[in-house]
């Protein structure tokens, strides 16, 4: 392996590049912009043998991905924020085609009013449209998932499309030193796309029909088993990463929860620094932990269940908020996986971070010390705590 000074979009391009991949098309948006515009240059300096396709919008793009998709071809995409919106449309429409698409989010603020900085609202707008749904925390693990998503989306067992969400501009656009594999080490590991199914002027087949009653819900029906197996390939998958590059990945990572009476359950770069306030208090006696997920959807019910159960108070940072919801997304997932537990934890939500406004150690221990305290009396003075708003 090689460390080179990468940012999050750098590190998702290169991932991308060394994937093989045989289409890129792509409408630019900030704070995504700067992956498809590295890969455009891969392709005009002669570095890949793939097409590059600037459309004329993110409706687009996803189309175009779509199409090649059904050919056998390995696509890639990216977007964010009013990007995203715009492919709504074509988000069900890949995965109901069973499209192997891997699309890279630098997660942003929905309008209005307009903001170009990084909140989940985006991806949380769509967390229902059948995809196959990864965080990553900082730019190390946006090399490492991308290359793990193509693996995922193409087994012949799931055929479903993958998003890598990585934080607009803390993780997109800040660099850092990337271990990356060698080119033989991907080509390995990857392999070429096999598809099931293709499309061809010569042998010509149906593609989305018409589907009333009689057999639509089969299909949905197909698209959730496929989802659930999605649990069992990313373990065999994360385990043939592990032996190429040493590193591990599974569908969240957990620190300090072994002894743990308050948790915060956290997405993407937030992780980091949560991590280290529970470090600091863990060395003053504070029994505190951190879960981290890796994979969102599908919801890892079962290990969340498992890590979570043994604590007493539960914060779930949200950054996104789902108006009018008893608890924003992440917050009424978990609380989803904890309801047959027997004296489950008790969970309040923390809306933070909205429009990129920053999450500071102090606000984290905040946080914890509300945690502790709900630990202690058995009562959620909360169900709702919004961080950081000024009233």
């Amino acid at each position: 392996m090689t460390i080179v000074g990468l940012t999050g979009d750098e590190a998702v391009a290169y991932a991308v590049k060394q994937s093989r991949v045989d289409l890129v098309a792509a409408y630019p948006i900030t704070p995504q912009t700067i992956m498809v515009e590295r890969f455009s240059k891969y392709v005009a300096d002669g570095e890949v043998h793939a097409g590059y396709v600037c459309v004329e919008s993110e409706h687009s793009a996803l189309s175009a991905c779509i199409g090649a998709s059904l050919t056998g071809a390995r696509v890639f995409t990216a977007t964010a924020s009013q990007g995203l919106a715009l492919m709504h449309e074509m988000l069900y429409i890949a995965s109901g085609l069973r499209c192997p698409i891997v699309m890279g989010v630098a997660n942003r603020a929905l309008s209005a009013p307009i903001n170009i900085h990084g909140d989940h609202s985006d991806m949380m707008g769509s967390r229902d449209s059948g995809w196959i749904q990864i965080y990553a925390e900082n730019a190390q693990e946006s090399y490492d998932w991308t290359l793990l998503a193509f693996k995922v989306a193409e087994d012949k067992d799931i055929q479903l499309p993958v998003s890598v969400n990585l934080d607009g501009f803390i993780i997109s656009h800040c660099m850092e030193g990337v271990d990356v594999l060698e080119d033989e080490a991907v080509d390995r590991f990857l392999q070429t796309r096999k598809p099931l199914f293709t499309i061809d002027p010569g042998e010509a087949v149906t593609v989305g029909a018409l589907c009333f009653t009689d057999y639509y819900f089969e299909f949905k029906r197909q698209q959730v088993e496929a989802l659930r197996s999605a649990r069992g390939v990313l373990d065999r998958v994360c385990r043939e990463y592990r032996g190429v590059s040493g590193r591990n990945y599974d569908v969240l990572e957990a620190f300090g929860m072994e002894d743990a009476e308050a948790a915060i359950i956290c997405l993407g770069s937030t992780a980091g620094t949560a991590r280290e306030v529970a470090r600091k208090l863990r060395a003053q006696g504070e029994k505190v932990g951190v879960v981290k997920l890796w994979l969102y959807r599908p919801f890892p019910t079962e290990e969340v269940s498992a890590v979570l159960r043994k604590v007493k108070a539960i914060a779930v940072f949200d950054r996104a908020i789902s108006f009018g919801a008893p608890y924003s997304a992440l917050c009424s997932d978990v609380a989803s996986a904890l309801h047959t537990v027997k004296e489950s934890p008790k969970i309040f939500n923390v809306i933070y971070g909205l429009g990129g406004r920053d999450i500071k150690p102090s606000d984290i221990e905040l946080v914890f010390s509300e945690a502790l305290e709900t630990a202690k009396t058995g009562v959620v003075k909360e169900k709702t705590m919004f961080l950081g708003v000024r009233e």
